[in-house]
């Protein structure tokens, strides 16, 4: 059925309200491994304590993903996401105005929370706009909000914090004060601007609901749970989501250090050159994306299967092009992006609107990516662990294993479609 005009402005301005809000979102998230090394130096701290940090910044992640799926699912995504951009625009703001370690863990805690509302919100503010069949496409190209934020983010806060003359004497605070700043202005227009479906705006269905339930809202919620929580293909993704975060995260918040500490780059090139991570990781979401829809028929477990092994083969590349020099690394580091963002991109976009529906997508969203950020909540100290004992190179031969696990695993539904 065509849409009619109304309809296509909507899901353009729903498009782009709920892309800026995400990537807003990286503002408040990537600042944290930019400026540590020379937080390190002010506070007195050292690896371990950031894995601590980190470790909390994830608990408190992972246990508001479940939280807010369900919340996010019952009160609607656009109450729920703004709440959670200002309280991550606060803890940012204060993060640049503390001295006390102590007082860093609570706001990285309540900067974790605010985070925690964004992707399953956010994603069941896309569900009820846009078809099964165009999602994968759609929602590659809306993926590119986490791509493109975190570049931003990264490129911003190493401005912020090293190179603007604008309050250099506050240094490296400035790196937490400014992004917060533009996370305050980007709650406000999402608040302003967005609506959680057709409906509130009087226009007709778009997407027409997956699960049906007698018994009222609350019955019907706990319903769809249960139907959840016995789908594979939801712990299927869960598994290899758990995968691709825990790398994901380890890249996100110990790249700089890596190419920093054990390649001895400055900290401004070690800033720089991370960014590559998430800017070429861009191509990988499109590549997912289109793979999904145009190859394999909307088939979401194929294209993770082929780039989680893809990624298991560009970690193990990377230790021997590092010897050639910082070209050869940036490269690598490319590589390793695409094969990260493409699979990443589609279970917790496309893949959680298929499983879920417009009812339990935040819901299915929500579980998918609170299984991910139990590999996220320990990536750090697995970072750690396996860098003291072993050295950084075996750091890059365990994601070589944990990536062939999760081919392995996408590929046991190599052939099956989800439907609305």
């Amino acid at each position: 059925m065509s849409l009619t005009t109304d309809q296509k402005y909507w899901r353009k301005r729903i498009f782009v309200l709920t892309w800026l809000a995400y990537a807003g979102f990286y503002f408040g998230r990537k600042n944290l491994s930019v400026t540590w090394s020379s937080m390190e130096q002010d506070l007195g701290l050292d690896n371990s304590d950031y894995a601590s940090i980190i470790f909390v910044y994830s608990l408190i992640y992972t246990i508001g993903q479940f939280v807010n799926g369900y919340l996010s699912d019952t009160f609607g995504p656009r109450k729920v996401v703004t709440v959670g951009l200002f309280l991550a625009a606060i803890g940012n703001l204060f993060l640049g105005m503390t001295f006390s370690a102590g007082v860093i863990v609570f706001l990285i805690a309540l900067n974790g929370y605010g985070q925690s509302t964004g992707w399953s919100g956010l994603i069941k503010n896309m569900t009820p706009w846009f078809r099964r069949t165009e999602r994968g496409i759609v929602m590659s190209w809306w993926s590119t909000c986490y791509v493109t934020g975190g570049f931003l983010a990264t490129i911003f806060a190493t401005y912020a914090a090293f190179d603007m003359e604008f309050l250099s004497e506050l240094g490296w605070k400035r790196g937490f004060i400014f992004p917060s700043l533009i996370l305050f202005v980007i709650a406000f227009l999402y608040l302003l601007f967005t609506r959680n479906n057709p409906e509130d705006v009087g226009l007709p269905k778009i997407v027409e609901n997956k699960y049906e339930f007698e018994g009222g809202a609350k019955v019907e919620k706990l319903k769809i749970l249960g139907v959840l929580l016995r789908n594979s293909s939801l712990w299927i993704y869960s598994s290899c989501y758990m995968i691709l975060k825990m790398t994901r995260y380890a890249f996100l918040f110990w790249l700089p250090v890596y190419l920093e500490k054990a390649l001895q780059y400055g900290v401004s090139d070690a800033g720089y050159m991370s960014s590559v991570y998430e800017l070429i990781g861009f191509f990988g979401v499109i590549l997912a994306g289109y793979s999904s829809d145009k190859i394999f028929n909307s088939n979401r477990f194929s294209t993770v299967s082929l780039m989680m092994i893809g990624l298991g083969l560009a970690c193990l590349a990377h230790p021997y092009m590092v010897p050639y020099g910082k070209i050869a690394t940036v490269i690598s580091i490319a590589l390793i992006g695409i094969a990260t963002y493409g699979p990443d991109s589609l279970i917790c976009t496309a893949g959680s609107m298929d499983v879920g529906g417009t009812k339990g997508a935040a819901m299915a969203a929500g579980i998918i990516n609170g299984m991910g950020s139990v590999g996220q909540m320990f990536s750090g100290f697995i970072v750690v662990a396996i860098n003291e004992y072993y050295g950084w190179n075996s750091l890059f031969y365990f994601f070589v294993i944990m990536s062939f696990i999760g081919g392995g695993l996408a590929a046991l539904k190599w052939n099956q479609q989800s439907s609305d």
